[in-house]
C-alpha cells in the first residue's frame, strides 16, 4: 500500500513539474505578439486565463485529496470520527475486571441485562 502511494505521489509530482517546464518553452516572438495585440481572445483572455488557472489548480488539489482518501481506505482514522459505543454488558464486564463488583453481583446484573 505504501509503495502504491509513493508511486502515485511520484507520478503526480513528475507530471506537475513536467507540465510547468513544458509551459515555459514558448518562444519570445509569440509572447511579444500576444502581448502586443492581446492575442486572439483580446481583453477576455486576460480574465479567462487566470480563472482557468485557478479552476485547474482547484481540480488538481481536489483530485489529489480524493486520491489520498481513497488510498487511505475505510476505517483510516475511524476511531476519531466514529467512536465505538459501549453496551451495558461491556461496561459491566469492565467493572468486574477492575474489581469494582464481585462475581455474585456481576452474575445478577448480567442476568438482568440478558433478560
Amino acid at each position: 500500500m505504501i509503495g502504491i502511494k509513493f508511486g502515485l505521489t511520484t507520478l503526480f509530482t513528475t507530471l506537475v513539474v513536467w507540465s510547468s517546464a513544458w509551459a515555459d518553452q514558448g518562444d519570445q516572438y509569440r509572447m511579444e505578439h500576444m502581448m502586443g495585440n492581446m492575442g486572439a481572445w483580446g481583453w477576455g483572455g486576460m480574465i479567462f486565463g487566470p480563472i482557468m488557472m485557478i479552476v485547474f489548480i482547484a481540480v488538481a488539489v481536489a483530485v489529489g485529496v480524493l486520491l489520498v482518501r481513497w488510498l487511505g481506505g475505510p476505517g483510516h482514522g475511524g476511531e476519531l470520527h466514529n467512536p465505538s459505543v459501549k453496551t451495558p454488558l461491556d461496561i459491566l464486564k469492565e467493572r468486574f475486571a477492575k474489581g469494582e463488583i464481585d462475581n455474585k453481583e456481576f452474575e445478577e446484573r448480567r442476568c438482568v441485562l440478558e433478560a
